[in-house]
């Protein structure tokens, strides 16, 4: 076996393992399906039965004159007429209820990746390109509409006029019908040479498009960058790059679909002439008459027309097939976090927080970033942890909320280890303020109502004013109904963190992580932010990354963590007795100050 035929072989098995993959999307619509293929049948009797009415009236015409009396021309034309009514009725069903049939199976499709993609865990975040999923989840689902709504009715029609039309003929004349039908083996051969090719092309092409998609987000989010550092040119020469790869591959696209068109005219052609030549050949001979040659170029006329509907579908076909399967890589990307058997939710939680021999790498580079950390939280405690970049600060609180796993050991609320408790049930009891604060594009209020989606007006009003938010949104133009602009970028960064901590008010929960929630800030706006964080934290077990070592003095307990681990612990006044690593950290920073 060739390597050229070891691979068309595999491409054929990838895409009966993706197409039995994609039938049960068909399953909700197993009603439609039958009934598009029954109208796809009703369609096709028109196109059989026509050259059977031709022939029937001009054998009559020519052998016997009188007997093609004018009932007989107008039952015919009663016949076909009847037909062309059933024939526009069911065509009119697979062209309106089919098309919503194969929009609902792509919305489903849509609904089903966006699902799975809420529950990828950071991990597989860190690598992704946004622009990338952002394609497949929206463009390369674009095909599937037409592919789940044609492929089924063109393949079921092109049999039923491939089959009929060859046991018709046979009883015609069966040398005529075996050397016509030779000629689609070869046909069918050829067709699968440039499917191949063209698959391959069109996966390439969708692959570029979410490349470009990536660029593009990458270069308008960062716009502020772009101008400031004047790189408008850099960036106009990265996406001509990557804009021209794209041309050549749509190049590449375009030539294998001539070729593949060009191909099917020239067996066109040949099927006609073969049809004529080798008819008038057996018409000499007396083994085929007029009227059945005018029926085999009739139904070699059905034959090609629903052949060169399988060609013209080839390619929608091929475009379908590709987004099916890239809507696979993506589906068939592991949920590494994820509820275990048994996880049950946890009630009336107090907030004590253990750590037990927690050790944490990531999967890229091997390196623990963690290393045997055991540590004791007390319900209602307020924890500082401190160290230098890169010592795993804001790892070790991300394994909390398990939005990574550890490598090894595991860590406990209330006693249990937290992959006992349902995802939703942990999470739901942890708040989260970060330096990075994410707005979503919305109002002021919908921005704070995420902390929870049933509050009342009264209640977000009540969450803005405990974060000391109230006053600067009611001046703002519209007050809480307030458009906040794309990540919030009608705020000042003061102002989004403080939406960000009336957020996690509105939420209330027992366990309170705050990641360096106010290092970027100015220090009018850290004043004003460190007061709304005294109020939140109160009562609840904080734990709290700090970057200004001043503003964590009052904390129950301070962390100093560095590669080698928790390598000190107490409150700010033993630490600077201790004279260890924290006292050389403080004196550093207040010397900066």
């Amino acid at each position: 076996m060739t390597d050229q035929t070891a691979e068309q072989s595999a491409a054929r098995g990838r895409s009966r393992r993706l197409i039995a993959r994609f039938l049960p999307y068909y399953k909700p619509y197993a009603f439609i399906v039958v009934a598009d293929l029954c109208c796809a049948g009703l369609t096709t009797l028109c196109d059989i039965t026509l050259p059977v009415i031709v022939k029937t009236i001009t054998s009559k015409g020519i052998n016997d004159l009188a007997s093609l009396t004018t009932q007989l021309i107008l039952t015919m034309g009663a016949i076909y007429l009847a037909l062309r009514i059933i024939d526009t009725a069911a065509n009119y069903y697979m062209s309106s209820v089919g098309h919503v049939m194969g929009s609902k199976i792509e919305t489903d499709m849509r609904r089903d990746l966006f699902a799975h993609l809420q529950k990828l865990s950071f991990s597989y975040y860190d690598n992704a390109k946004i622009g990338q999923i952002m394609s497949r989840i929206t463009s390369d689902l674009f095909e599937v509409t037409e592919f789940a709504h044609h492929c089924p009715e063109e393949f079921f029609i092109a049999g039923i006029k491939i089959i009929v039309p060859f046991i018709i003929l046979l009883r015609y004349n069966i040398i005529l019908t075996l050397i016509v039908f030779a000629v689609i083996p070869p046909m069918l051969l050829t067709a699968t040479y440039f499917n191949s090719r063209m698959r391959a092309a069109f996966r390439r092409q969708r692959e570029q498009v979410g490349e470009l998609n990536a660029q593009v987000e990458d270069s308008l989010l960062g716009v502020r960058v772009v101008r400031s550092f004047c790189g408008e040119k850099l960036e106009n020469e990265k996406f001509n790059e990557g804009n021209n790869l794209f041309l050549a591959i749509k190049r590449l696209s375009y030539t294998l679909m001539s070729a593949f068109h060009s191909s099917n005219r020239m067996f066109d052609g040949i099927m006609y002439i073969t049809v004529v030549v080798v008819g008038a050949f057996l018409m000499r001979d007396g083994t085929l008459d007029v009227s059945e040659l005018t029926a085999f170029l009739l139904y070699v006329s059905t034959l090609m027309t629903s052949i060169r509907r399988i060609v013209e579908f080839t390619e929608q076909f091929q475009r379908g097939m590709t987004g099916i399967e890239r809507f696979y890589q993506l589906m068939d990307v592991p949920v590494e976090i994820k509820d275990e058997p048994g996880a049950s939710p946890i009630e009336n939680v107090r907030g004590s927080i253990e750590f037990r021999d927690v050790s944490f790498s990531y999967s890229d580079d091997g390196a623990e970033v963690l290393t045997h950390i055991n540590l004791q939280i007390e319900p209602g405690e307020r924890v500082a942890v401190v160290g230098p970049s890169g010592s795993g600060k804001t790892t070790l609180c991300n394994l909390i909320p398990r939005f990574y796993e550890p490598t090894s050991g595991y860590i406990t609320l209330d006693g249990r280890d937290i992959r006992t408790i349902t995802l939703e049930s942990l999470r739901s009891n942890i708040g989260m303020v970060q330096q990075d604060v994410y707005l979503f594009s919305g109002t002021v209020a919908e921005n704070i109502a995420y902390g929870n989606p049933n509050a009342t007006e009264c209640e977000i009003e009540a969450a803005a004013k405990a974060a000391g938010a109230h006053e600067f949104i009611e001046k703002l133009p519209h007050g809480y109904d307030t458009y906040v602009g794309e990540r919030g970028v009608k705020l000042s960064g003061g102002q989004k963190q403080r939406v960000s901590i009336a957020r996690v008010f509105l939420k209330d929960p027992p366990v309170l992580i705050l990641d360096e929630a106010t290092s970027a800030l100015d220090n009018e706006s850290e004043r004003i932010v460190q007061m709304s964080l005294r109020t939140l934290s109160e009562g609840r077990t904080t734990l709290t990354i700090a970057h200004r070592l001043t503003t964590i003095r009052n904390a129950t307990k301070i962390l100093v963590l560095t590669e080698r681990g928790i390598e000190e612990s107490g409150t700010h006044g033993e630490l600077i007795a201790k004279d260890g690593v924290y006292a050389e950290l403080y004196k550093m920073y207040t010397d900066m100050e």
